[in-house]
């Protein structure tokens, strides 16, 4: 899925791809995030996904010429889970509509684990 935008000197079509790379790498910033989640259809386990890889962890769909972004992330154990969410989801909405120019409407945050390092 795209989201297209037309003006009188043409239009711009950014694929969700593009969305998603914007938001894996604005959330893999975000302090107490471990990395993105993707679960196994299979077995119903979540991996970390690193790297280039982090695309798979991110849903994006266009509604109305605004964007959702669903994200699968694993955290780090002691953290403040909903501290973290708030600043996944704002810095998430502040990178996509900075670098597209188009609307958030909704940024959901699944936490899919949590690493605990012994």
């Amino acid at each position: 899925m795209a989201i297209k935008t037309e003006n009188e000197q043409g239009a711009i079509v950014m694929s969700s791809s593009v969305i998603a790379k914007i938001a894996g790498t604005a959330t893999s910033r975000c302090y107490g995030v471990v990395g993105m989640a993707y679960k196994n259809k299979s077995d119903g386990l979540a991996s970390l996904l690193k790297g280039d890889s982090i695309t798979k962890g991110i849903s994006v769909t266009t509604d109305d010429n605004k964007i959702s972004i669903a994200l699968h992330i694993i955290v780090e154990y002691g953290v403040n889970i909903k501290v973290i969410c708030d600043s996944i989801i704002n810095n998430v909405r502040y990178s996509v509509e900075s670098m597209t120019g188009f609307k958030v409407g909704h940024v959901v945050v699944n936490i899919d684990g949590i690493r605990v390092d012994n």
